[in-house]
């Protein structure tokens, strides 16, 4: 009987995708040349493409010079919502910096970059 019941979930149902996001905006930008010291930023927009409420549980950033700011509402399904990041430059040259969003229908963060030069 358990080998039935593990036969059956492992070969006859369909890979379950738990991916809840659809990236309106490409998740990865470039902000070119920048001056050090003057804050630049960009919104990365997504859709609730589940079937259940999402919400933004987290935004975590690999830098200080990195910020974050998101509506902390409920985002139906089929809805849409944005990211607010925000860059402030500290030192010259070149950055790529990761971001990596966590909402409530997925266990997995979604990573968005931002990259450029500091002048």
């Amino acid at each position: 009987m358990i080998v039935q019941i593990l036969f059956s979930v492992f070969f006859l149902l369909p890979p379950q995708s738990n991916v809840d996001v659809d990236w309106t905006s490409p998740t990865v930008h470039d902000f070119g040349d920048i001056p050090i010291g003057k804050p630049v930023f960009i919104d990365f927009r997504f859709k609730n493409t589940g079937a259940e409420l999402m919400t933004i549980d987290n935004v975590r950033m690999n830098c200080t010079c990195t910020a974050s700011d998101w509506d902390e509402k409920v985002i139906p399904p089929d809805a849409e919502g944005k990211i607010q990041i925000e860059f402030d430059a500290k030192k010259p040259g070149y950055f790529r910096k990761k971001i990596t969003v966590y909402f409530s229908t997925q266990k997995k963060g979604e990573k968005l970059y931002i990259e450029g030069y500091v002048e």
